[in-house]
């Protein structure tokens, strides 16, 4: 696993190499988010209210919420609606309630045409106050009831009997006059208050004066989600699970890619790196094309070559020569081992070979990396490795390396191949060292073998 911190730079560099093949998959996910639409035919939402007068707690406006999407209210406004195949069962995942401030109960209802839901939510909106005043009058107690009656006549009587007592009084402004007729008005203003509040507490009184606060709005649009929204919606999860995608390939690949990886996996020395021009991959069947036209012929984490003039490239290859020179053993050919597939790292062995002359002979062999097999060794003098970094695990360059040593070749060093962009010559200044000839492996510098 690799544990490189995951950056807005990485991310960057998805979207610049793998656009193409990012746009092509968003498309298919609009595209699938389209076919989705078309398994769910469209609905329309709307809702009326309730208004419910009176003092209400929490709690008991949510026991009228699910008395409003009740069976039985329901029923009633499937069997008043008289719609073909739709009972109350099916309007249970249409209609919703929901109490709001002001002791408002919202009752939405969700059909496949404008018309139809208005009809359903103004439906379910009378039968729900026609079933909750029923509630109510199947619940009171008729005593109590007869008993609240004859308290309401008793407080009239009362209150007339106060008023010709009050005229009775003393007619004058005397003090105990005046006292008696206040008295008398406080006491009947006292019972007429207390015969209010029981008319407010009664829940006979409440229900019975619940109203539907008007027709419910014909929709103007489709309910969420619509099939814009589900073509967008797509798109943009097909985009992100291809860019999660990347970022979890890379940060779950084994493969190898910095020099210290590569010489602790391999328990040899990283000689240098050779440079070969970069070119993109042509050729090949349908496949191929379809590689190259989505931007996947390449690897997107692989690192931007540089720019380098031909010069310097061919300076830095030669010194790579020169290292691989001093870790010959004896002045025999040495064997460039390199995996089957890897196009740079054959590219870069034939380079070395050319710069490396051919008295003693580099010879170039590759090697498949599922099943590696090495041929016995006869007049060479040990093995070059030469592959890509962030190309190969640990696993199987050291199956690779293991056939070397099976055939008793040894492994006198690694040089890894990486590409440039070839930039134009510099004339001015040019180094010493790219004027003096390559000096081939196995070589001194007299000219004679080591």
């Amino acid at each position: 696993m690799s544990d490189d911190t995951i950056r807005l730079a990485t991310i960057g560099r998805i979207f610049r190499r793998r656009w193409r093949l990012l746009l092509v998959l968003a498309l298919l996910g609009a595209l699938v988010g389209c076919g989705t639409s078309l398994l769910f035919p469209p609905r329309y939402t709307t809702s009326a209210s309730v208004l419910l007068p009176g003092a209400w707690e929490e709690r008991e406006l949510l026991t009228q919420t699910e008395i409003a999407t009740s069976s039985v209210v329901l029923d009633r406004a499937a069997a008043t609606l008289g719609w073909s195949g739709v009972g109350g069962r099916e309007l249970r995942g249409r209609v919703k309630a929901q109490a709001s401030d002001g002791n408002i109960i919202d009752i939405s209802g969700t059909a496949d045409t404008p018309r139809r839901a208005q009809q359903l939510a103004d439906q379910v909106a009378r039968q729900f106050v026609t079933f909750a005043t029923q509630i109510v009058g199947d619940n009171t107690d008729p005593e109590a009831a007869a008993q609240l009656d004859a308290l309401r006549q008793a407080v009239k009587q009362t209150s007339r009997r106060i008023t010709e007592l009050a005229g009775a009084a003393d007619p004058g402004q005397s003090v105990e006059s005046v006292q008696a007729r206040t008295d008398l008005e406080k006491l009947r203003t006292t019972m007429q208050e207390a015969i209010n509040k029981l008319d407010q507490a009664d829940p006979a009184a409440n229900k019975a004066g619940m109203v539907v606060m008007g027709p419910a709005p014909r929709p103007a649009g489709e309910a969420p989600p619509t099939r814009t929204q589900l073509a967008v919606g797509g798109a943009l999860l097909a985009f992100l699970l291809a860019v999660i995608g990347h970022l979890t390939a890379a940060r779950m690949s084994r493969r190898l890619r910095t020099e210290a990886e590569i010489a602790a996996a391999l328990g040899s020395v990283v000689l240098g790196s050779v440079d070969v021009p970069a070119e993109r991959p042509g050729g090949g069947g349908p496949r191929a094309r379809i590689r190259r036209l989505l931007g996947i012929d390449v690897r997107w984490d692989a690192r931007t070559p540089p720019t380098v003039d031909e010069a310097g490239r061919q300076l830095r290859n030669r010194r790579v020569c020169a290292r691989v020179r001093d870790r010959l053993p004896a002045p025999r050919r040495l064997l460039a081992v390199v995996p089957d597939g890897d196009a740079t790292a054959r590219r870069a062995a034939e380079q070395l070979a050319v710069d490396a002359g051919s008295d003693p002979l580099l010879r170039v062999m590759g090697v498949p990396v599922s099943e590696p097999l090495v041929p016995d060794r006869e007049h060479e003098s040990g093995v070059l490795l030469v592959f890509s970094p962030g190309s190969w695990t640990a696993g199987e360059l050291a199956g690779v390396t293991g056939a070397c040593a099976d055939a008793g070749h040894k492994v006198v060093g690694i040089v890894l191949a990486g590409t440039v962009r070839v930039g134009p010559t510099r004339t001015a200044g040019r180094p010493r060292d790219a004027a003096e000839p390559a000096l081939p492996v196995g070589a001194d510098a007299s000219g004679g073998a080591r």
